[in-house]
């Protein structure tokens, strides 16, 4: 396998079908008719695999991620696939933490490119495809699969899994999914199943409704993370990780913050609910999962840290859900908070601004990412302004926003970098180069 060879493929993979992570709203093709035409033009894959499936407005992809930790962990040959990647494409699909060999990457699109389909796939469709043909060809155990968008008219959901989880429900891609909670409720309850067991991580009055009610109509029992109490947080490190105490045992979790306790509450959840299912997850599995699932699927942005002196933190939170997690967190740190902030265009950064405004000393240095979705960073810079927050530099490159604001660090101060995932990629692919 040359290095061209795959160049080709993903050249073609990025050139040829229309990207979200790109363009937006203008790749979203909402409807089931294409994945279905490609599973059958490969084989229907995605009945070769059991699986998991992981929607939610926010958390679902470390959701995704632990629950695949654990059950490597438990010894069940697991695939994961989530979205968007970070540096690497492959990063989409891995199996036992093990991306995507790229040469199995070039066989699919030459075999894609053989059967000459009358169809045009989007880039999630198409990416999908290779997901599913991937796991069912290596005859993986269990799957967890991470819903793109939505839900009901996912690309993802042709899958009958074993257990359907949503996370939680808030306000984003609303010109798509619905202007309010409950509508984007009803989007997301599109992975509940007839019959097959849903959990739901967090929901209360109206949104709770949409999902009791998606239950009674498919048949499907519906948990409820929040009902069963079943985490509790018993002590602090010094990094702010926890330790938790759950039916599972007590254990140390990699993860931090509020948002990540309650994805916790939804793991466990799940967890229990597969091994009523019959899967053999062992206490110690669930330990393990919990507190290497970094090293054990390659998560990463996720309140990382990037260094200690100064601190530096990265998180791919990007919308306002997100970032009323991240908001409290950093006004609770001491010094000057230089944040390296960027967003893409469909995201409303109002709100978001406004949280910003509760950080003591808060200081933007503001950017866009490398991406054609990318808010120009002047825009941008004109609506913190007006937010009332402290712009100290605007930088079209995400890599000199991050240089000037580390210059501008005293000792106690640090530098955060987010608003978008992309913003995060390119920090994350300048610290690579450099390395």
């Amino acid at each position: 396998m040359t290095t061209d060879r795959y160049q080709t493929a993903l050249d073609e993979l990025n050139n040829s079908f229309a990207a979200f992570h790109k363009v937006g709203s203008k790749a979203y093709d909402p409807g089931l008719s294409v994945p279905l035409l490609l599973d059958e033009a490969f084989g229907h894959p995605s009945r070769g695999f059991r699986s998991i499936h992981v929607g939610g407005t926010n958390g679902k992809g470390s959701t995704a991620h632990t629950l695949a930790a654990i059950l490597s962990a438990a010894g069940y040959k697991t695939g994961l696939f989530t979205s968007p990647h970070l540096i690497d494409f492959r990063e989409r699909m891995r199996i036992d933490g093990k991306m995507i060999p790229r040469e199995r990457v070039v066989d699919f699109i030459d075999r894609w490119k053989a059967l000459n389909l009358p169809i045009v796939p989007s880039f999630f469709e198409i990416t999908t495809a290779m997901a599913f043909d991937w796991f069912a060809t290596e005859k993986v155990d269990i799957a967890v699969i991470e819903v793109g968008l939505g839900g009901r008219l996912d690309s993802t959901n042709i899958i009958t899994p074993e257990l359907s989880v949503i996370t939680n429900i808030s306000l984003d891609h609303t010109a798509l999914l619905g202007s309010t909670e409950p509508k984007i409720a009803a989007e997301k309850a599109g992975i509940i199943k007839p019959g097959i067991p849903a959990v739901i991580g967090e929901a209360e009055g109206d949104v709770r409704a949409v999902f009791e009610e998606k239950g009674r109509k498919a048949g499907a029992p519906v948990i409820f993370a929040s009902d069963l109490d079943a985490v509790r947080v018993t002590e602090l490190y010094p990094d702010g990780s926890p330790v938790y105490s759950t039916p599972f045992g007590t254990f140390h979790a990699q993860l931090s913050g509020e948002c990540q306790h309650r994805n916790a509450a939804t793991i466990i959840a799940s967890l229990l609910s597969l091994r009523k299912l019959g899967f053999s997850i062992a206490d110690k599995a669930v330990a393990e999962g919990f507190d290497h699932v970094c090293e054990l699927t390659g998560l990463a942005g996720r309140w990382m840290r990037i260094s200690d002196s100064p601190l530096v933190i990265a998180d791919t939170g990007h919308n306002i859900g997100g970032w009323r997690h991240i908001a409290p967190r950093l006004a609770t740190m001491t010094g000057v908070k230089n944040m390296v902030i960027g967003f893409v265009s469909d995201k409303d950064t109002a709100p978001v601004f406004s949280l910003m405004r509760s950080i003591p000393d808060a200081r933007l240095w503001i950017t866009q990412a490398s991406t054609p979705r990318a808010t120009p960073a002047e825009t941008l810079a004109e609506a913190a302004r007006n937010a009332g927050l402290d712009v100290a530099g605007v930088f079209t490159s995400v890599t000199d926003a991050y240089k000037k604001a580390l210059a501008a660090c005293g000792e106690s101060d640090m530098v955060f970098v987010g608003g978008s995932t992309f913003v995060v990629a390119d920090l994350l692919e300048h610290l690579q180069a450099r390395d």
